[in-house]
């Protein structure tokens, strides 16, 4: 059952990534926060369309945070801490179900277990005074950041013919994602546009948190593009409109796989 679950909580996943991207907007590891709201989605009961029947436990609420900061937040006195002390880059699931169940929920053994999470507690919500879940019970579960699932949804999400840069910058062919070093070697099979993105001088600049960053040409010209919208002020792209954006557009996209110009957030590349 667990690898059809899987395939569900990918699935959910997915639809999350496309209709809910507002819960990954400030992490830098989406496809982590787009599986944590899968999980929660199915075991509540609020998924649609899901490939495997999901079986429904009336009164299941999940909770969760990050562990460390979690554990911040309640006193280091509550049993759970005893058992399995706070883990650093780690999601604690909190899964509440009513305590009639003698053992916790099979559909919650299994969605857990497709994710790839561990039990580290299991016991009473009022024991711990938790929300007003009293007459309740709550298993937790352990899920680190970086988890292969992460991967596995993150291919999903690449769209094969257009590559996706950090923050939401994209480039036009599928070729163009093994041009992000100047030490490639496919310079050759680039798209034309591509390749004078490359080879142009160029000078790119941020504008604006938000994705709108400054190019100015070799000539003197200079256009604003907004990766995110996808979008650019210069003649190619207005007449024309191409696949895959215009050279500059392409540029950007290049220089911030690079790491050569703050991402479209603000932040400072990764690598400086």
């Amino acid at each position: 059952m667990t690898d059809r679950y899987l395939t569900t909580v990918l699935d959910e996943a997915e639809r999350v990534a496309e209709h809910h991207e507002q819960v990954a907007q400030s992490s830098d590891h989406p496809e982590h926060e787009y599986l944590r709201y899968a999980v929660l989605r199915l075991l509540e009961g609020e998924a649609d369309d899901t490939s495997v029947e999901v079986p429904q436990v009336d009164g299941v609420t999940v909770g969760y945070g990050e562990d460390d900061a979690m554990c911040n937040s309640w006193d280091d006195d509550v049993e759970w801490w005893e058992t399995v002390p706070p883990q650093e880059e780690c999601t604690r699931f909190r899964v509440f179900y009513p305590d009639e169940y003698d053992a916790v929920p099979r559909v919650i053994v299994d969605v857990m277990a497709a994710l790839g999470a561990w039990r580290v507690w299991t016991g009473s919500a009022a024991a711990c005074g938790s929300y007003d879940h009293r007459e309740r019970r709550e298993v937790h579960y352990l899920w680190p950041e970086g988890h292969p699932v992460e991967a596995l949804l993150a291919d999903r999400l690449q769209d094969p013919k257009a590559a996706v840069a950090p923050d939401g910058g994209r480039t036009g062919d599928v070729r163009d994602r093994m041009v992000v070093t100047e030490h490639s070697t496919q310079h050759d099979d680039l798209e034309p546009r591509t390749r004078r993105a490359v080879d142009e001088s160029m000078a790119v600049s941020l504008l604006e948190k938000g994705g709108r960053y400054e190019v100015r040409s070799a000539s003197g010209n200079w256009y604003e593009v907004d990766v995110i919208s996808e979008s650019c002020t210069c003649p190619d792209w207005r007449k024309r409109t191409p696949e895959g954006g215009c050279k500059h557009l392409r540029r950007v996209d290049q220089e911030i796989k690079q790491g050569q110009v703050p991402r479209p957030d603000g932040r400072l590349p990764s690598n400086s």
